[in-house]
């Protein structure tokens, strides 16, 4: 599935900084944890609390803030669909990674296990 280059551009040029309270309200409803949403940020790009609130306050780019990351090997196990896209479709790769994200904090909204969102069973 072909995402059009100016939707592209536009998840390129959003900040990690401007999403962030919207992933911490989305999973605070739903009774999960700011520590919970910090493992699963962490484990997807290698970034500890301390990093992620450096680059919230650098108002890193989600281009930047994918460019610095170490995407967790075990990424390409995450498959779906979210935003109306199959992420495994998804061509652009930073598109795709800013996917990964947002159904990472999907799934910890909708209650999964930790152990099945970080693909460890």
């Amino acid at each position: 599935m072909s995402t059009t280059a100016k939707h592209d551009d536009r998840i390129a040029k959003m900040t990690f900084a401007s999403v962030y309270p919207h992933y911490l309200t989305k999973i605070e409803k739903k009774g999960r944890t700011k520590e919970e949403l910090h493992r699963v940020i962490e484990w997807l790009t290698g970034f500890d609390e301390q990093r992620l609130q450096e680059l919230m306050d650098e108002k890193a780019t989600f281009k930047t803030f994918f460019a610095e990351a170490t995407l967790h090997p075990n990424a390409e196990l995450i498959k779906g669909m979210i935003c109306g896209y199959r992420i495994e479709e998804i061509e652009t790769p930073l598109t795709r990674q800013v996917r990964y994200l947002d159904k990472l904090v999907d799934e910890l909204a909708k209650g999964r296990k930790m152990e099945k969102i970080l693909r460890e069973a």
